[in-house]
């Protein structure tokens, strides 16, 4: 019998996201994954990782995963403004890599023109995906959406119906990331916009993308989009209001809410929101409506499991759903979050491409369409008009 193809992975990063990755390792079928090595900023946090996930070995830092002849994929599970520079780095090593969402933004101060912002966020994605192309890697963008099962079955029946997508209606919001690195540009790149409309976004660009090939032969593109955005923590009538159950940073520069419309070459649409000032735990929902079918896709929350209790403290320390602020009343808990989230499914697609050599569902050219329409959002919002998207749009 011929042996099964063999990944070996550096991990890069030992907290959330990478937390989430080693769970999903385990789920892979068909490729033997070893996870080779891992390094954080913190050496103490990589080598807890390395014992949680069976990591043959905590190295010094991200040169030491680069020159590891034992390495076949980075997985770069570190802040966004990291992501292009250690991208490029990997695939300049030979290594094929994963890079979390967002792929690459602008970095920098807050009060810099939206326009440069949109240039600069662009020219950086297209140095991520040049490098690859260069050096034959695979360029994985890490946006599980595309993957969540409810996703992928609204694709399917959006296929069987035969019929187009007319319209898309998406949001991500939560009550606030608890990560002050997040909430300023010069590290964050953004706020709610780049950190969450980001995952109902590269949905709705993949099924678009993917209904356009199907029906017409080439993807439907994005061609203009017109935004909002707003710092709802930031006005004097929530400063007045106690207690605050949302997770604020002082010095926040970014926006806390935002909304984005965009029409494609096709002439449909797509509303796309994300919000930090969201309670009762976090919302992954996209409505799709077709010609021939409408299909609700409710990530979370959704009523798989419904619970009670009367007392935050009556469940202990069983999890129920991320961001939820309190467990009494009635919650929706859920019981195999990253499933239903798609992380599993994404990483046995990674890993799948890495052995075969195919291209990734989600991959460089949806995240640079992604990149595009939220900075042309920034500027829409910030000049108050549409921005025409077709200058800025690769080929």
């Amino acid at each position: 019998m011929a042996s099964r193809p063999r990944v070996r992975v550096g991990i890069v990063g030992a907290g959330f996201v990478a937390h989430i990755h080693g769970l999903a390792y385990r789920h892979v079928r068909g490729v033997d994954v070893e996870l080779a090595c891992v390094t954080a900023a913190r050496p103490e946090r990589a080598q807890a990782y390395a014992r949680e996930f069976g990591v043959a070995r905590a190295v010094a830092d991200f040169r030491a995963v680069l020159a590891d002849p034992e390495v076949d994929l980075v997985d770069l599970c570190v802040p966004a403004h990291h992501h292009a520079s250690m991208a490029i780095e990997a695939a300049r090593a030979g290594k094929h890599v994963i890079v979390e969402k967002p792929l690459t933004g602008f970095f920098g101060p807050a009060a810099t023109p939206r326009e440069e912002m949109l240039t600069r966020a662009l020219a950086s994605a297209d140095q991520v995906l040049a490098a690859c192309a260069a050096a034959r890697v695979r360029l994985c963008y890490a946006e599980n959406w595309v993957y969540a099962p409810p996703i992928q079955k609204a694709r399917r029946l959006l296929a069987a119906s035969g019929g187009p997508i007319l319209r898309l209606v998406g949001e991500e919001s939560h009550s606030g990331t608890h990560a002050p690195i997040n909430k300023r540009w010069v590290t964050g790149g953004g706020g709610s916009l780049i950190g969450k409309a980001c995952h109902p976004l590269g949905a709705a660009l993949y099924l678009k993308a993917d209904e356009g090939r199907r029906l017409r032969g080439v993807p439907v593109r994005p061609v203009s989009v017109m935004a909002e955005t707003a710092q709802l923590a930031d006005t004097a009538t929530f400063r007045a209001a106690t207690p605050r159950y949302l997770n604020t940073v002082e010095g926040a520069d970014v926006e806390d809410w935002g909304t984005m419309l965009i029409t494609f070459d096709d002439g449909t649409v797509a509303a796309i929101s994300a919000a930090d000032t969201v309670l009762g735990g976090i919302r992954n929902q996209m409505a799709i409506y077709g010609a021939k079918a409408v299909v609700l896709c409710n990530i979370n929350p959704n009523d798989l499991v419904q619970a009670y209790a009367p007392d935050g403290s009556v469940f202990g320390d069983e999890y129920i759903v991320e961001k939820i602020e309190t467990k009494a009343g009635w919650t929706a808990p859920q019981p195999d979050e990253e499933w239903t989230t798609g992380y599993p499914q994404e990483i046995q697609d990674f890993v799948e491409c890495v052995a075969t050599g195919r291209e990734p569902l989600s991959n460089g050219p949806l995240a640079r369409d992604v990149t595009a329409v939220i900075y042309g959002a920034y500027l829409s919002a910030a000049a108050g008009r549409r921005v025409d998207l077709r200058p800025y749009l690769s080929a």
